[in-house]
């Protein structure tokens, strides 16, 4: 197992990076406008101060120094590894058994169904084209104009209807619909 890890105990780091920062370069400060942004800016993005970690942890000098300290041999890093793959492996089975375990819950209820009420069962493993339509539907669809007819054209069977929206916290910025009526489908 080669990585990069283990050419650190290999070769001699030099420990400093750039020695100035290229995230300002040829960038104007703006002379003018809200201080605000500035402060956001300054806080969000700090510039790499020599020697000195910066404040959000992106930029650290004794990085090489920490990593060899830590892992100090090719063979402890192999271990690590090792424990980090069987971890995976371990992770996988289960989710894996638990996958199994809900399908095989899924078909017992379908085989409980198709006993005690066999029309559902059929209702409910129907097979059904979705862009299919009946001479109704159709009917319909020639008199609704403009956003009822894409909305009626948008519905897909079998799926969550999309003029359903996610509740938020805040308001659309619309406003509120107060006469909408949904389109429902004729069967």
């Amino acid at each position: 197992m080669s990585s990069p890890l283990l050419a650190l105990g290999k070769q001699k780091l030099s420990l400093r990076v750039a020695q100035t920062s290229v995230r300002y370069a040829g960038r104007q400060e703006s002379g003018g406008g809200d201080p605000r942004n500035d402060i956001i800016r300054r806080a969000l993005y700090p510039s790499n101060i020599r020697n000195r970690p910066s404040p959000v942890g992106t930029w650290r000098p004794d990085v090489g120094r920490r990593l060899q300290r830590a892992i100090p041999s090719a063979q402890a890093h192999e271990t690590i590894e090792r424990a980090w793959l069987l971890h995976q492996r371990h992770v996988r089975r289960s989710r894996s058994a638990e996958l199994q375990r809900k399908f095989e819950s899924v078909r017992g209820a379908m085989e409980t169904l198709r006993e005690v009420a066999p029309e559902l069962y059929v209702e409910a493993n129907k097979d059904e084209d979705p862009r299919a339509r009946s001479a109704a539907e159709m009917e319909l669809l020639k008199k609704l104009k403009g956003p009822e007819k894409k909305a009626v054209e948008a519905r897909i069977r079998g799926l969550f209807p999309r003029e359903l929206r996610i509740p938020t916290d805040t308001p659309p910025k619309n406003g509120w619909v107060y006469d909408f009526t949904p389109v429902t489908r004729i069967s």
